[in-house]
């Protein structure tokens, strides 16, 4: 029973409160916001906004919020004050609001005029005010102030300080009786600037006057916005159109108090911040409007906040960010290439980096790879050179021999001749033909001696444009004693047309003289009169070929694919380099040897250089 009560209990009490919360939510409050000079005017327009938005997100009820412009303000004449008063009298009359919130100092003044006939009982919020526009002696305790301070010498050699060389500064403010008022608390802080600069008013022309005049302002000016409600000629100008048109023909920067004014015309500085002070001012109404007596509520005036500044602006009128105070906002920035495209920046260095150690490594390996080859042909050189000096041992009997037939010619030669000069009447004519025997077999001597002399000359590694077909026919002359005294029978058919290949003379010389005498040896076993070597010369497209082919018994096929191993060889006393040292030669000339067993018996070795 006793649970049961308890239970009871619990849910009336949160039915309870679940009402009391649906009441205060079901409430209306009702709130008026009087704008001094018209919605359509930017600072007070921003705060109202400010207000409304941070009243609708503090707020536990729902706000009936009505606002009204006083355009009384825009002229010095109060009788339009009276109807003006009726028409809020009678809008009110069954249902005061909750709460009346004034922006600026306009509005103010005429709520405290008119305060006992419109609204004794209601609680007043004076906001967006300058506090010297405050008459604090006829505040009740009803009433509240979240009121401003402007400090214009603080403002103006604020902007002396980015801009040290302005000489004028031209001051915009209009005619009516607000701003005549703070046209006069303006000279009186600006008078000690006086000496620095020209301040320049214009409040007694028209607005059309003051363009044309603020439009050829001498260089090293600036220009102060305040305000234009009403300029000299008694013309009333709404909203933004005043400051948009003065930009358009401004040829100096441009400054205020206020930043609802900036983001497109304004330079910056040190202004009050219309979303500070709407955010100031809800929350002062949202403690009135719960309840809280506006009199024991005291908000301290705020100051400029922080200086900033238009990138756009300060780039315009050359204005050094350098000389911007420390801690300044810069809004508006355009950013950087680095800032833009930071990721596509760092994408492409990553790769070039990538690319460049990738084009080192390759251009170190290729150097790496040239030197090596460098010392390859070097040492292929050396071995060629050694081979040679081979070769040329086992041809020395021939080559003794080809030498020597031609000395003995030349001796033989000799005596006859000595003979017949001894003689009482020497053969003049005989003795004629006796030299020229002997200088025919000198040469003959000779070019044997300089034919062994070019293959055994250590000589490096060149390229040049040679006829295939000569060194073919040179190696076969220097080998023909070779030949004879081996009873190998040579045929050679060499192409008709020069063969022009780009090759060393030497190197392709030694080629073919290794072939030729690996040839020679594979046939000694065999009877002279079998012993037949076949070398071919001729063209296959872009390609010269040498054929060398011989009667000999030929390659075992098992030992076809080994011939040109290193020390690979059939001979007792062979090296088993000749054929490796060739088809080294070949393939640094670009070309290819190859080997292979003719179909009519015998070997064949062909080489293939690619024409110059």
């Amino acid at each position: 029973m006793a649970r049961s009560s308890l239970a009871r209990l619990c849910v009336a009490a949160v039915v309870y409160a679940l009402t009391v919360l649906d009441a205060a939510a079901a409430e209306h409050k009702r709130v008026m916001i009087l704008h001094s000079f018209g919605r359509e005017f930017r600072p007070w327009n921003e705060h109202a906004r400010a207000i409304r938005a941070e009243l609708d997100r503090q707020s536990p009820w729902i706000l009936d919020v009505q606002e009204h412009a006083l355009l009384a303000a825009r002229t010095p004449d109060s009788n339009p004050d009276l109807p003006f008063v009726e028409y809020l009298h009678a809008l009110y009359a069954d249902k005061p609001p909750e709460l009346i919130i004034c922006i600026g100092a306009p509005a103010a003044v005429f709520i405290q005029r008119h305060r006992q006939k419109l609204f004794p009982d209601a609680p007043m919020l004076f906001t967006a005010v300058e506090q010297r526009r405050i008459q604090f002696a006829n505040l009740t305790e009803n009433d509240t102030v979240v009121a401003v301070r402007h400090d214009f010498r603080y403002l103006f050699e604020s902007f002396l300080a980015i801009a040290p060389e302005t000489r004028v500064i031209a001051m915009v403010n209009g005619n009516s009786p607000n701003e005549l008022v703070w046209q006069n608390e303006m000279r009186r802080e600006l008078k000690p600037l006086e000496q620095r600069v020209d301040i320049r008013w214009y409040d007694k022309r028209s607005f059309e006057d003051m363009l044309k005049e603020i439009a050829v302002l001498p260089p090293h000016s600036a220009i102060f916005w305040f305000q234009m409600i009403i300029d000299g000629a008694g013309v009333a100008h709404e909203g933004d159109r005043a400051l948009t048109r003065l930009y358009a023909v401004a040829n100096a920067p441009i400054f205020t108090t206020d930043q609802a004014f900036f983001g497109r015309e304004i330079i910056g500085g040190p202004m009050h911040s219309p979303a500070e002070g709407g955010k100031r001012t809800a929350s002062v109404a949202a403690r009135i409007l719960g309840g809280e007596k506006p009199g024991d509520i005291k908000t301290p005036p705020s100051n400029f906040q922080p200086p900033k500044y238009d990138w756009r602006e300060l780039k315009r009128w050359n204005v050094s960010e350098s000389l911007l105070p420390a801690g300044a906002e810069v809004d508006f920035r355009e950013p950087s290439i680095w800032e833009a495209y930071r990721g596509q920046i760092i994408l492409i260095f990553l790769i070039v980096l990538a690319q460049s150690l990738l084009i080192t490594l390759l251009v170190h390996e290729r150097a790496r790879r040239l030197r090596a080859e460098v010392q390859s042909r070097q040492r292929m050189s050396e071995l060629a050179h050694v081979n040679r000096f081979t070769t040329a041992n086992e041809l020395t009997a021939s080559i003794a021999h080809e030498i020597n037939q031609p000395l003995g010619a030349i001796r033989t030669n000799a005596e006859t001749m000595e003979l017949m000069v001894k003689s009482a009447a020497p053969d003049i004519d005989e003795i004629r033909e006796i030299v020229a025997d002997i200088r025919r077999d000198e040469e003959r001597a000779s070019k044997v001696i300089l034919r062994l002399r070019s293959l055994l000359k250590k000589t490096p590694f060149e390229l040049r444009e040679v006829n295939l077909n000569a060194i073919v026919r040179e190696t076969l002359d220097f080998l023909s004693a070779l030949t004879i005294g081996r009873q190998v029978g040579v045929e050679n058919s060499l192409a008709p047309a020069p063969l022009v290949v780009k090759g060393d003379r030497i190197q392709l010389q030694q080629v073919i003289l290794n072939l030729v005498v690996n040839a020679i040896d594979a046939m000694s076993g065999m009877p002279p009169a079998s012993r037949r070597i076949a070398v071919r010369t001729g063209r296959s497209g872009n390609f010269a070929e040498v054929s060398i082919a011989d009667s000999g018994p030929g390659i075992p096929p098992d030992k076809l694919a080994d011939v040109f191993e290193p020390f690979f060889t059939t001979k007792e006393r062979g090296m088993g380099m000749g054929l490796s040292i060739a088809r080294t030669i070949v393939e640094a000339h670009g070309g290819q040897l190859l080997a292979e067993n003719h179909a009519t018996g015998g070997a064949r070795f062909r080489i293939w250089l690619p024409l110059a």
